[in-house]
């Protein structure tokens, strides 16, 4: 039996990928989860096989998740199904550690077969994406990618600085160096490169 949870934060498609996968005679979902800390939290208790998890979630992201269980060394595979067909993503996501990395739009059974084959120790990739996974290398560091991301949202330089415990000089350099390196002209179209890119 592979033993599988899931953590997708729409309430509809987490009880639809639910049901497919339980009409699989050798797939069993033993939990579901709609943000990524609960996602944390059964998975320690649970300890699956596989987690399947969406890219963004509240709270902890699939591909943070995915970091942590790498972290951990915990023995749970990990596949992502999301809507994000971007290179930079797929790209973040294997240096994360995840064996399979599927769109939402694919058909269910390719999802139980991609489990399968996880579970047998293989990988699952959309194959478009892994083509172009490879074309351009994401530029940024973790620590501009968290201020980025956080500028997106509408924070000041000074309360990324608060969020992140860094100092205010510091925010604004990872700003800059970010700016620079998507070559734009403000903080807002880095942020809207850097996620039409996937990097964020």
């Amino acid at each position: 039996m592979i033993r599988i949870l899931l953590a997708e934060d729409q309430a509809m498609l987490r009880g639809a990928l639910s049901a497919l996968l339980g009409m699989e005679a050798d797939i069993e979902v033993v939990g579901a989860a709609a943000d990524g800390e609960s996602a944390w939290r059964e998975l320690q208790r649970l300890a699956p096989d596989i987690l399947v998890t969406d890219i963004e979630m509240p709270g902890l992201t699939g591909l943070e998740l995915a970091q942590r269980i790498q972290r951990h060394e915990l023995p749970i595979r990990v596949v992502i199904v999301t809507t994000f067909a971007r290179a930079g993503f797929l790209r973040r996501a294997l240096e994360a550690g995840v064996s399979g990395y599927l769109l939402k739009d694919a058909p269910a059974e390719q999802l139980a077969d991609a489990l399968r084959q996880v579970h047998r120790g293989g990988r699952a990739i959309d194959p478009q994406l892994a083509l172009e996974a490879w074309g351009e290398p994401d530029p940024l560091s973790d620590r501009e990618r968290q201020a980025l991301r956080l500028a997106g949202e509408g924070l000041s330089a000074g309360q990324i600085a608060a969020r992140l415990n860094l100092s205010h000089g510091t925010v604004r350099n990872y700003l800059s160096e970010a700016i620079g390196k998507l070559g734009v002209g403000n903080r807002i179209e880095a942020y809207r490169l850097a996620r039409e890119k996937g990097w964020l």
